[in-house]
């Protein structure tokens, strides 16, 4: 079975719909042609980042590649300590 995948103005209309009308989420699906728990996570996703959701495949979020970075960030820190640690105990066995 192929994965459908929905473009962002399909999922903005099918979140405003849960929001606007008084239909439940699994009267909204059927209309829709979608599962349940697909458009319970799209509602769930725009609750908590508004128009920031739905990018899209491959693209990261704002705070997604922040967090990437500061990783990274963190991972060569520690690196240059564990090596700076190592110089310090060969130079100081050379007294």
């Amino acid at each position: 079975m192929k994965k459908r995948t929905y473009d962002k103005e399909f999922k903005l209309n099918a979140v405003s719909l849960y929001h606007g009308d008084s239909k439940t989420i699994s009267e909204i699906s059927e209309e829709l042609g979608i599962p349940e728990a697909t458009l319970n996570g799209w509602v769930k996703q725009y609750n908590m980042e508004k128009e920031k959701s739905f990018l899209g495949s491959g693209k990261f979020r704002a705070s997604e590649k922040e967090f990437q970075e500061l990783r990274k960030r963190a991972t060569d820190a520690e690196l240059e300590r564990d090596i700076l640690k190592k110089a310090l105990a060969i130079f100081s066995r050379q007294k």
